[in-house]
């Protein structure tokens, strides 16, 4: 199993169907904070549901379809990224997140969106990466806008979850403007390390 250090004890590790029960509990714990936004944190409610998530994701990452890793914070299962739709043939993806609450404030989601998005544009090849949220959920828009993204405009109530119908911001980033700002972050960090100032 593969493991990135996403720094202060995280770590970004692949999920995989054998985990269902670690993951059931972890779901527990992220209910209540994620449960308005992620579906699948009110839909998994038992080993069985995680388990046929879990698997899921396994059969898209065979089918080089979608991919699902989870964040760990002090070897314990805090959070996770995916990709909901990885498009080879048309080179965009989706990217999707979510955390339980001890774990948000951390910038944990950022940096594994990161690497995610580094793999999916430097390895991949892929052009346009997609970010989908609630027009309601200010976390996640938040992370977007961090992270770069910008927003292409929004589905008016496209989205009906828990008796709301949502509206749903569609943000992307495309592969010209990631390499460009990482590209500008490592000439601003090296520059403030020039400088001293950092």
């Amino acid at each position: 199993m593969f493991s990135i250090p996403l720094g202060d004890g995280a770590e970004l590790q692949n999920l995989e169907p054998w985990q269902s029960e670690e993951f059931r509990a972890h779901v527990e714990r992220a209910r209540e904070y994620a449960g308005p936004w992620v579906p699948f944190t009110v839909t998994v409610t038992d080993t069985g549901t995680a388990r046929t998530f879990l698997q899921n994701y396994a059969d898209k990452q065979a089918a080089d379809t979608g991919r699902l890793h989870g964040i760990r914070l002090d070897g314990t299962l805090v959070g996770g990224v995916l990709f909901r739709i990885f498009d080879t043939q048309n080179e965009y993806c989706e990217v999707g997140v979510w955390l339980e609450p001890s774990a948000a404030g951390r910038g944990l989601i950022t940096k594994a969106v990161t690497h995610l998005i580094d793999w999916a544009v430097d390895e991949r090849g892929m052009h346009r990466v997609e970010w989908l949220a609630s027009s309601a959920n200010h976390r996640s828009i938040g992370v977007a806008k961090r992270l770069g993204f910008t927003l292409d405009g929004v589905l008016r109530e496209s989205f009906p979850w828990q008796g709301v119908r949502h509206d749903m911001e569609v943000w992307s980033v495309l592969a010209p403007e990631w390499r460009e700002r990482r590209a500008a972050g490592r000439d601003d960090h090296r520059t403030a390390r020039a400088d001293g100032s950092s």
